[in-house]
């Protein structure tokens, strides 16, 4: 129904234009008079329909349908061309009845869609207003006043008339330059009152004597006006014509821009080319020029101010963070700077306090972001109350805070300083949602007058010793030292090195064999990644596969890796090195089970390979299963939905509970080294292993014995049943050229004694 409301009111505009343009071209009387009783007519009928389809402000409505009737009015009068006196007088009457409540009307729908944003355009709209007051005055007003038999009372209406049509101007360009957004109605409303003025603009002037305007274009504006109107009416958006509106993401400048300067050039040439008349007549035109100058003059002032205030909304907006209103990174460098400079005058030891709120990702995943917003608001008024009146603190992303401390004398003070900030994170902190407890990691760095860093430097000072609380277990506080700004260094140069190790080939795969301990055969390898970098130097995996996972590189790599070692397999198992039955192992971390590619990775690796499922062993730690268990749920069931197998690497050292290894699609057990390395002589170590051995049986679960070194360790393994068993006593891991010598050295284990009855 809306839709066809809009429909209907843009076809009786564009019938309004088509009308008004044929009584333009069209000399007869006649035809003028029967297109402006047909918009008369169809004014009417669509206010009706409209007010009961639309329902809108009824203020509004009367004020306009007042406008209406007196317009038809006036103009019925005009045209009876009667020498009645007294008719005349009415008929000017009822122009001007039309210009007040026309002003009304616009004022109450410019106030009611703007509110006090409309100061903003006020100016602009008075340079126009008083401009075209100055063309009015000269052109049409002053001449009219001469005109030979014309009673003082309508060249008085007429005037008053002209005048008041200079604030409907006013206001309508006032509507027109507003920040609120422009609905259909308001542009048919415009339209409608733009050509009722022209139309009274045009009256004017084949009244004042200068031009001769015919009655078929004094009455074509009208026409047009009164269909235009009835659009207006009919439209769904009148309904929010006196709401209030949502403001323009663009503002009309350029339009602005050259509608005020038009109403300012070209009344002021008009003045240069026509002389004044008479006394009365020069005193209006300085009068008009000292308003109009003045008005420029307080507009410009205006928008020099609006200007100064908005730069100083950019620059705060700029540097301070929009949802604790602390100062940002950029703003606290500067303080930071300044504060180092200073630090030599006065003899302080500026202190940088590097602020990490703990697992603040667990709240966002757990809660949700706007608990997430709620605790880092909480976490900065904690934070302003903690420190002293002279600390600025500053919040510099995420879940990181910076507090400059600017008159600290020592590195005692700072840590004391450190120590209340701690203190504060020991309450809970009151959400919507509850009560959260919340810790964090604090860095110190001091900045000694002797050797003043740059800003920049005893941030990342700060930054350095605030890791180096994360590495001791988080919710404590350390003091920047050399050490840890060296270290952080080679962990950069380490990752950096990392991202391109891959595409300059300088990671490799090693194998370790898997034994089945009651045949001694080789029953699997384990693939272990090595990285040896162009210069020569080693990273063990203990270094980089961290750093690898924190970065996300690992699923790239992991992808590679996959691929190399069922290749390698693929190679063995073709040349005869192992039995096709032969099972190959590789880690995978919990960043690559979060890639929702790594199903199509594993699948697209065993297609290319032509590896059986079944053959391919995934290692995860236990430590999967506690800290996120759905996600690692559902891509371990998917891939054993493939077919491939899941084993738990060094079981034990995770503290997984029965209920996840029951839950969990997995098909073996590693037993951790540490438990291994004391099976020989230590009871406990032995009680372990056999409960292990036990819970796995128990189970329907595979299990693999890992570090194997000594030939008691060996021996005990047999004794307890322990089928299958990897470690330096039986290969080290060797690369792949080197396997089927491995292999062949590996026949020995074939004279191991067997299970024991």
């Amino acid at each position: 129904m809306r839709k066809t409301f809009s429909q209907l009111a843009w076809l009786i505009g564009a019938v309004g234009v088509v009308l008004g343009l044929v009584n333009m071209l069209t000399p007869s009387a006649s035809v003028g008079n029967t297109f402006y009783f047909i918009a008369a007519t169809q004014l009417a009928i669509c206010v009706v329909i409209g007010f009961f389809a639309h329902r809108p402000d009824p203020r509004t409505w009367m004020v306009i349908l007042g406008v209406a009737l007196f317009t038809v009015a006036g103009q019925t009068l005009a045209d009876t061309s009667l020498p009645d006196e007294t008719l005349r007088i009415v008929s000017e009457s009822f122009f001007l009845v039309v210009q007040i409540l026309l002003a009304s009307a616009l004022l109450l729908v410019t106030l009611r869609r703007n509110g006090t944003a409309i100061l903003n355009s006020l100016g602009d709209a008075l340079v126009v207003a008083l401009g075209a007051w100055l063309l009015i005055w000269i052109g049409l007003l002053q001449p009219s006043l001469n005109i030979a038999g014309e009673p003082a009372v309508i060249s008085a209406l007429r005037g008053i008339t002209l005048a008041t049509s200079t604030i409907v101007l006013f206001l309508l360009v006032s509507l027109l330059f507003s920040e609120a957004n422009r609905t259909p109605s308001i542009w048919l409303l415009f339209g409608a009152i733009s050509l009722s003025l022209l139309g009274d603009f045009l009256f004017a002037l084949d009244k004042s004597g200068h031009a001769s305007v015919s009655d078929r274009f004094l009455n074509a504006p009208y026409v047009i006006s009164l269909f235009l109107a009835s659009a207006t009416f009919l439209h769904p958006s009148v309904r929010s014509l006196t709401h209030r509106s949502t403001t323009r993401q663009r503002q009309p400048l350029l339009g602005r821009l050259v509608l005020t300067t038009t109403a300012l050039v070209v009344p002021l040439i008009t003045i240069a080319l026509f002389d004044p008349r008479n006394q009365v007549d020069r005193v209006i035109r300085a009068i008009s020029l000292f308003v109009l100058a003045a008005s420029v003059t307080a507009r410009v002032i205006q928008a020099v101010r609006t200007n100064a205030r908005t730069q100083a909304v950019l620059v705060k907006t700029a540097q301070t963070d929009a949802l604790t209103l602390l100062p940002n990174r950029s703003l606290m460098l500067k303080h930071i700077e300044e504060a180092v400079d200073n630090a030599w005058r006065t003899g302080r030891v500026p202190a940088v306090h590097f602020i990490d709120v703990d697992r603040f990702k667990n709240i966002n995943d757990s809660l949700g972001h706007s608990a997430g917003d709620d605790v880092l608001v909480a976490v900065a008024q904690r934070l302003t109350n903690a420190v002293p009146l002279s600390a600025i603190v500053g919040r510099i992303s995420g879940d990181e805070f910076v507090v400059l401390e600017p008159d600290s004398v020592s590195d005692i003070e700072a840590m004391k300083t450190a120590e209340r900030i701690l203190e504060c994170f020991r309450e809970p902190l009151a959400l919507r949602q509850g009560d959260v407890f919340v810790s964090a990691s604090i860095g110190v760095a001091c900045s000694p007058a002797t050797d003043s860093p740059s800003a920049e430097e005893l941030l990342r000072h700060a930054d350095a010793a605030m890791y180096r609380a994360k590495d001791a277990g988080r919710n404590c506080i350390a003091l920047f030292d050399a050490s840890m700004l060296e270290r952080a260094t080679q962990r950069l140069t380490l990752e950096t090195a990392l991202y391109r190790a891959l595409e300059r080939q300088e990671l490799t795969l090693v194998y370790q064999p898997i034994i089945d301990l009651q045949l001694g055969d080789v029953l699997g390898f384990e693939a272990l990644m090595r990285w040896e970098r162009e210069d020569g130097s080693t990273s063990s995996p203990a270094q980089f596969i961290p750093i690898a996972e924190e970065t996300g590189i690992i699923v790239p790599i992991g992808a590679w890796a996959l691929i190399e070692a069922l290749t390698h397999l693929r190679t063995w198992i073709d040349v005869g090195i192992c039995p096709e039955t032969a099972s190959m192992s590789v880690n995978v971390s919990p960043r690559q089970l979060h890639d929702p590619q790594f199903v199509s990775v594993v699948s697209e690796a065993l297609s290319r390979t032509r590896v059986q499922p079944q053959q391919l062993w995934l290692e995860m730690t236990e430590s999967i299963m506690i800290t996120e268990p759905e996600q690692a749920l559902a891509a371990l069931r998917r891939l054993n939905t493939l077919g491939v197998r899941i084993a738990i690497d060094d079981f034990g050292t995770g503290y997984s509970s029965l209920s996840l290894l029951q839950s969990f699609p997995i098909q073996r057990l590693k037993i951790d080294r540490s438990f291994i390395s004391g099976i020989a002589d230590d009871v406990s170590a032995r009680s372990l292993v056999k409960t292990i051995l036990a819970m796995s049986d128990a189970l329907g679960l595979d299990t693999v014995a890992e570090g194997v070194e000594t030939a008691r360790q060996l021996e005990a393994l047999i004794d307890l049943h322990c089928a299958k068993a990897q470690g330096y006593l039986i290969s080290h891991p060797v690369a792949p050229e080197q396997m089927r010598n491995t292999v062949i050295s590996l026949e020995k284990f074939s004279q191991w004694p067997k299970y024991s009855d």
